[in-house]
């Protein structure tokens, strides 16, 4: 696991040598899912702050943690089995256990980032500076998604956008399932 996340750093750099140091077999993606546990506490701080500048969930907070929980798992889970199908309709089935596994390991960066662009916000800042670090923070999650699926997969800029394309829009319905489970 060291070695993975010493590799999603050093793609999270745009060193596409980083790739090299996670492990590209069905065994080692099975094991890059323990970046899922690693990421649920970032998961659950941003969370917390959404709430507390919504004023909390409308539902309940037990409700709310639920339906976020229930809602993590089925995207993290989700997007995986999904992008093995994507992975297989672009001839690339081969290259997918090194794709899932990079893409597992980089999200506990993208994690990391997007809680330091959320520090602002849950010290009370409001404006256009939040807003600005929220949306570049953001915009790296997705470069390093894009950059991730492109070397990982062998596929041109087209297509690893079409993988990022395939993420947003999954967790865009899973996030609006979970809005409503939980009372949002």
């Amino acid at each position: 696991m060291a070695r993975g996340l010493q590799g999603a750093f050093r793609l999270a750099r745009g060193d596409a040598d980083g790739l090299a140091l996670i492990e590209a077999s069905p065994e080692g993606a099975l094991r890059s899912f323990w970046a899922a546990v690693l990421c649920l506490p970032g998961f659950m701080a941003l969370r917390l702050i959404a709430w507390s500048a919504a004023a909390g969930p409308d539902g309940g907070v037990a409700r709310a943690l639920t339906a976020e929980l229930i809602g993590y798992v089925c995207a993290w889970t989700g997007f995986a089995l999904a992008s093995l199908l994507v992975a297989e309709a672009m001839g690339r089935q081969a290259r997918w256990p090194h794709f899932i596994a990079a893409w597992n390991y980089t999200n506990v960066v993208q994690y990391l980032v997007l809680l330091l662009m959320t520090v602002p916000v849950a010290l009370g800042a409001t404006g256009a500076v939040p807003n600005a670090l929220a949306l570049a923070g953001l915009g790296y999650a997705l470069w390093l998604e894009w950059f991730v699926a492109r070397l990982a997969l062998g596929v041109g800029g087209g297509r690893a956008a079409g993988v990022v394309v395939l993420d947003l829009m999954l967790g865009l319905f899973i996030g609006g399932l979970v809005a409503r489970m939980g009372g949002l």
